[in-house]
């Protein structure tokens, strides 16, 4: 299992800090939430190294079985590694590829609130906005919620990969 796991799990974060490099250089002059969408579609991309990382360990590894809860730890390893790469190559890129990041996406934010909210609800947005700039600001902070939203998105995969793959071994 471990094998698996750490041989899925690298496939997993080599696919995900190429797909995410590739979308910040060359969709560099895309707007916002273009790049989200890009963004997300890479992780569930990379993260789908969870189903045949499962699929490897069934087959390959434990003859044709493997529990429910095997399964989904098996694809929860493999997401956690994708997790930590992808936590870490964003720490990287906000540090030293792109410094002014925060900044710049700080300020479309506030003008895509300007555009989109009546003044009153814009002026308490920002201002709870302004509160919490410090926090998204925050190295640790933006390494987490990167992490975290790669490990969530994992879990939903390992949870209906588990779910799909499951299979109790042959009675002999």
């Amino acid at each position: 299992m471990k094998n698996t796991v750490i041989r899925y799990g690298v496939y997993s974060a080599i696919t995900i800090c190429a797909l995410a490099l590739a979308g910040w250089f060359l969709g560099k002059n895309l707007d916002y939430s273009i790049q989200e969408v890009i963004g997300y579609t890479g992780m569930v991309v990379s993260l789908l190294f969870v189903f045949f990382g499962i699929k490897h360990f069934r087959d390959k590894e434990n003859n044709g079985a493997v529990s429910f809860g095997k399964a989904l730890l098996i694809g929860v390893l493999i997401s956690l590694i994708a997790a930590l790469a992808f936590g870490i190559l964003d720490i990287i890129y906000i540090k030293y590829i792109n410094p002014d990041f925060v900044t710049e996406y700080y300020a479309h934010y506030v003008e895509q609130m300007r555009t989109s909210l009546p003044e009153a609800e814009f002026q308490t947005k920002l201002a709870e906005l302004e509160s919490q700039k410090e926090l998204f600001s925050n190295t640790f902070m933006n390494f987490f919620l990167m992490f975290a939203t790669v490990l969530i998105i994992g879990f939903i995969i390992s949870l209906i990969s588990a779910l799909i793959l499951q299979r109790k071994p042959a009675n002999d």
